[in-house]
């Protein structure tokens, strides 16, 4: 059943039936949405290389492969350790090694790119376009061939293999350089060093290994036995290449994560599945690559990890095993803090809460006027909102409350011919109109989008759940909820989560993933936000299997940011790499960069955006978090140096003060100025009331956890704790927190004690 009959999504489950899509809006709740895009407003893009089978479901976009479903010719895939890259020829394989690329901005990039492939392609037939075959959860299949004459290649993160099955004849193997056979004991196996790096291909028994030229092989196979595997090693030596050969003839058939939330102790469990079929002999499993998210501090699976890859990723260390188990505990948040009372600046607080309240219409939508810059408006206010109401001012919380509701209906309602949201069956997706940032034509950044939504609307839920009903304006959250965190495989309706990269751990924001170095993610904070969004909806309606995902999602991205955007653990860059952190991370390389300008205040800020209640990960190092924002002086001198100037010169203050704060509460405030420039995110209201909140409760407690979902701790230097919860159903809740604490919260309120 797919998430969309899920959430009773009722015309969507009458698509089929009908013919004649057009622009008249389909009602949803008190909600609409169209069919078509309205007058000459873009539409999505097609994604015809899929197989019949594949063309059946919804397109799987915004993935590491997605490049192969959208162009005929398809872009590198960085599956890691591996590259590849699916030619009309056949496929090309290699291992990427280290470059470090000088910048104008006096530091260095990071690059695995894609060089000197091995190429495998069918002997009896010319290979073709290739199409996307098939998914898993971490690997896909890749066909090619017309009738009769079929290859296939399976490929997957992680995995130094790649496996072919053609429907009939040899296969031949291209070397980028002459390169001579190695030693192998066994007759099946084709090894030798490329350009010092060590291959091996492995056929089946019978096969003969003939040499066309020094930099050509043919696989004669025989009779139906037409399969083989290719690999790239860790090293050249033999006990390796047996290990290799052991594995070889176990080729992937389906690759699968499961995650379970245990709220009791506030941990999440994920368990990776790999099965696979032996092509001959017995099957013993494959050989799991796993990334450093993976392997650090797991304590199940460090005493059978064997030799390892250096990738862009840090060490991918080798599992021989078909399962495997990660854990993480989730540390909460709840969805605002409460007032601050008798504080010397009190008086300042209130003086910008009236400024903002008067400035609030404007500040809604400050610059752009498509559904990121709405999105990230309406939570603005929300935030404001927070504030605000926790201050003890209901009467201007109404204010604001009416203010958002009414620029929500507008875009929900589905009869303005700029604003509004159109479902594209071909694809499976929602797009918001008017476009942002290729968000229609290249598919970038829904989670992005919808997430500032998604946590939007349920801040208002919390204070007039009728409204935000389903049978209200609720069933368009759930819409924009279905378009980013679908947990049904391999539906018609939506993807399958469709931006999150379950293996790597964390998502990707360009749909169509353009480019050499595969695809990418910039803001990793954001797509936080969304997740945080995905859990605090959940709650509102009582959803506890959106609420399991979204702590999945939310826990798993954190890792993720800390291994590879923030490098905590020093198991990532490497030593050239002189930044303190990363903001683009992508297949096939890391950048300190943004994608529309290189000033240090906003390549920083852009991993940081927006700075919420769910941000309290940002300080999980304080001192990663001091050294960062240390770097802000020396890194803006280089920029000047270049004849560069920020506008304004302190752009997205406010930001790194409520960052430092995570870390150290008094540097924090001190940075900030109230005058000074504010993220159009933010409100300086919101920024000061976070920077006394902390000055208040203490920084992030993480070892504190709590057997509720929304949840803080905080603890002061002096050792003082404060122990925040929010009830967000309809009965008393008692909250225990893992030292002994408990707390009791009414229906619909924030609980607090010491």
């Amino acid at each position: 059943m797919s998430l969309i009959r899920n959430y009773c999504l009722g015309a969507l489950c009458a698509l089929g039936a009908i013919a004649n899509l057009s622009a008249q809006p389909v009602k949803l709740g008190a909600g609409a949405y169209v069919l078509a895009p309205k007058g000459g407003d873009q539409a999505v893009p097609a994604a015809p290389f899929r197989t019949a089978a594949m063309l059946k479901q919804a397109a799987p976009t915004n993935q590491w492969y997605s490049a192969l479903v959208f162009s005929a010719k398809p872009e590198v895939l960085f599956a890691h350790p591996l590259t590849v890259q699916a030619t009309s020829t056949g496929l090309e394989l290699a291992l990427p090694s280290k470059v470090v690329v000088p910048t104008e901005r006096r530091d260095v990039e990071i690059h695995y790119p894609h060089t000197d492939p091995l190429l495998i392609s069918p002997t009896a037939f010319t290979a073709g376009q290739p199409k996307l075959a098939k998914v898993g959860d971490w690997h896909i299949d890749i066909a090619w061939g017309q009738g009769p004459d079929q290859m296939t290649a399976t490929v997957a993160h992680g995995s130094p293999y790649a496996y072919f099955q053609l429907s009939r004849g040899d296969v031949r193997l291209q070397l980028p350089v002459p390169s001579a056979r190695t030693d192998s004991a066994d007759p099946r196996v084709l090894a030798m060093n490329v350009k010092g790096k060590p291959y091996a291909l492995f056929g089946p028994t019978g096969v003969r290994w003939e040499a066309v030229s020094n930099t050509e092989w043919i696989a004669r196979l025989p009779e139906g036995k037409t399969y083989i595997s290719a690999a790239a090693l860790p090293d050249a030596s033999a006990q390796t290449l047996a290990l290799f050969t052991q594995h070889a003839y176990a080729f992937l058939q389906d690759t699968r994560v499961d995650w379970k939330f245990d709220e009791a102790s506030s941990k999440v469990t994920n368990t990776f599945t790999a099965g696979t079929r032996a092509m001959e002999g017995a099957d013993s499993g494959p050989l799991l690559g796993l990334y450093p998210h993976q392997w650090f501090k797991n304590a199940a699976v460090e005493p059978q990890l064997g030799p390892g890859f250096d990738t862009l990723r840090g060490k991918i260390r080798l599992l021989a095993s078909s399962q495997f188990q990660t854990s993480q505990t989730y540390t909460g948040f709840v969805p605002f803090w409460p007032g601050v009372a008798d504080n010397p600046r009190s008086t300042e607080l209130r003086e910008l809460i009236k400024n903002d309240q008067r400035s609030a219409r404007r500040m809604m939508l400050e610059i752009g006027t498509g559904p990121y810059w709405q999105g990230k408006g309406l939570q603005r206010i929300t935030k404001l909102m927070d504030v605000v109401e926790q201050q003890g001012d209901l009467e201007s919380r109404d204010q604001l409350l009416k203010l958002l509701k009414a620029r929500v209906e507008q875009w929900f309602a589905g009869d303005n011919a700029k604003t509004y949201f159109h479902y594209d069956k071909a694809l499976g997706t929602v797009a918001g109109y008017p476009e942002e940032y290729f968000s229609v034509e290249q598919m970038n950044d829904h989670h992005f989008h919808y997430g500032y939504w998604i946590r939007a609307m349920a801040d208002i839920a919390l204070r007039d759940p009728a409204w935000a009903s389903k049978a209200q304006w609720g069933g368009m959250v759930d819409l924009l909820v279905a378009d980013i965190a679908t947990p049904q495989r391999g539906g018609a309706d939506f993807p399958f989560i469709r931006n999150f990269d379950h293996y790597e751990g964390h998502s990707w924001a360009s749909g169509i993933g353009l480019g050499p170095f595969g695809n990418n993610q910039e803001s990793s904070s954001e797509a936080i936000n969304a997740w945080a969004g995905l859990i605090l909806w959940a709650q509102v309606n009582g959803d506890t299997a959106l609420r399991d995902l979204g702590v999945y999602l939310y826990t798993t991205e954190i890792e993720a940011i800390n291994h590879y955007w923030f490098d905590i653990h020093h198991l990532v860059f490497p030593p050239e790499y002189k930044n303190v952190e990363t903001s683009m991370v992508f297949g096939g390389k890391y950048a300190h960069n943004t994608w529309w300008i290189d000033e240090p205040r906003q390549i920083k800020g852009i991993n940081l955006l927006p700075i919420t209640t769910a941000s309290t990960y940002l300080g999980r190092d304080p001192a990663f978090v001091k050294r960062s924002v240390a770097t802000l002086k020396p890194d803006t001198e280089i920029f000047a140096a270049r004849g560069k100037i920020a506008k304004p010169i302190d752009i997205w203050q406010d930001l790194f003060a409520k960052y430092l704060g995570l870390a150290d509460s008094q540097a924090g405030l001190a940075s900030w100025n109230r005058w000074g420039s504010f993220e159009l995110g933010d409100t300086r209201s919101h920024t000061l009331h976070w920077l006394l909140s902390l000055q208040t409760m203490g920084q992030p407690d993480f070892e504190t956890t709590a057997n509720t979902t929304l949840y803080s701790v905080f603890r002061r230097a002096d050792g003082q704790k404060t122990y925040l919860a929010y009830n967000a159903g309809k009965a008393s809740l008692e909250v225990r927190f893992s030292d002994g604490k408990t707390l009791q919260v009414a229906p619909g309120t924030l609980g607090q004690t010491r």
